[in-house]
């Protein structure tokens, strides 16, 4: 085989490896059949876990570790991260994100986005006034609410009484006073890094959509819905901004439409924002070949998800790009008309998703994967009867 430059860009294989080790275990595979090919890693994300640790090595910086209120109002250490240009880097499953709450005691109707306004107090205090803020993999249901406290908004009901945390509240909402907002915000920039575009409210909104991985029962998710309908209708009365609609606002249940409202934030597909801000463009068009990958991949994939994003820039320069993934489910065929030349499940026998997920023997499926991709590439004239 001709000396091959290969960008490995993968995502996160969610529960067992984090972007960073599904890369190295890919570039092991590739040296341990040809150690000549030039390798470069580049872990992405696209909103989610990760994207604080991808756009700190991509832009230089530090991240900062934090306490802050958890989901269930407990005190946890979370984090963040501050470029070398001081734009902030928040990653808000860090502070209130599903993982953080123990599988029996999982209620979106009392989860709180609190601690996320914390970061983002925090980064403040360091000086920042630019931020980033990945909004996936939420535990939340409550509009961003807990956020909005954190930086001084008050929430109140027909009583003039502090609301609860928690989104089961937000039906008992009449009233938002943000004149104690923290005047640090209005001198800053807020872009929202999500991979879905769900509106706040309806059937495809945050409660009917991911109120039910997060624990709601199904009369849970109609009363949150309902909450959610009644805080974009005191929104729209307090703040004069209609957020029940915008694709996007449904994100972090609903923590999308809160920053829209309470920050004057702007929406941006997840992946787009990573693949702007690491450059992997520039890395992608002198490629020969991309490697990517995460941990399902389906019909969902195509809707801003990583391997997708990935595709879609390699596509621009005719370079091949091969999808690695813990499970392929079906419908997961339309990736190969979005850029993706084939994809590969790493478990190559029968095991037990408890087993595959454990990260030594999940990095050794992806070791082997790998090598016998590159070996298909050691096949004379491969390349060109390929591609």
């Amino acid at each position: 085989m001709n000396i091959m430059n290969i960008v490995i860009a993968p995502d996160s294989f969610k529960g067992s490896l984090s972007a960073t080790l599904v890369a190295d275990h890919i570039e092991k595979g590739i040296k341990a059949i040809d150690p000549s090919v030039d390798t470069i890693k580049f872990p992405m994300a696209d909103g989610g876990e990760g994207t604080v640790e991808t756009l700190i090595a991509a832009m230089g910086g530090k991240i900062y570790k934090s306490k802050v209120t958890g989901p269930l109002g407990e005190s946890i250490e979370a984090f963040f991260g501050i470029t070398a240009q001081q734009t902030a880097i928040i990653e808000m499953a860090s502070a209130s994100g599903l993982p953080l709450v123990p599988e029996q005691q999982r209620n979106p109707g009392l989860t709180t986005t609190y601690g996320t306004g914390q970061l983002i107090v925090q980064a403040l205090d360091c000086g920042c006034r630019d931020f980033i803020l990945g909004i996936g993999g939420s535990a939340t249901n409550d509009g961003g609410m807990g956020m909005a406290k954190a930086l001084g908004i008050q929430f109140k009901d027909k009583n003039g009484q502090p609301l609860p945390e928690g989104g089961i509240h937000l039906s008992e909402l009449t009233e938002i006073d943000v004149s104690n907002l923290d005047p640090r915000i209005r001198e800053s920039t807020f872009l929202i890094a999500s991979d879905v575009d769900n509106p706040l409210v309806g059937k495809k909104g945050a409660a009917f959509i991911y109120g039910p991985q997060k624990g709601a029962t199904s009369e849970q998710v109609i009363e949150l819905d309902r909450g959610l309908q009644n805080f974009a209708s005191v929104v729209k009365k307090c703040l004069d901004v209609d957020i029940a609609h915008i694709p996007g606002s449904g994100a972090a249940g609903g923590l999308g439409g809160g920053m829209i409202a309470f920050l004057s934030a702007q929406i941006k597909s997840g992946i787009q924002t990573v693949l702007e801000k690491s450059q992997l463009e520039q890395y992608i068009k002198k490629a020969d070949l991309v490697i990517t990958g995460e941990g399902k991949i389906d019909d969902q994939t195509g809707n801003g998800k990583t391997p997708l994003g990935i595709a879609q820039v390699a596509q621009k320069y005719q370079v091949p790009v091969i999808a690695i993934a813990g499970s392929i489910i079906p419908g997961y065929e339309i990736v190969h008309q979005n850029g993706i030349s084939a994809v590969f499940s790493i478990i190559n026998h029968p095991s037990s998703l408890e087993e595959a997920m454990k990260p030594q023997k999940c990095g050794y499926f992806i070791e082997k994967t790998i090598e016998e991709i590159i070996r298909v590439f050691q096949i004379k004239d491969f390349k060109k009867k390929m591609f």
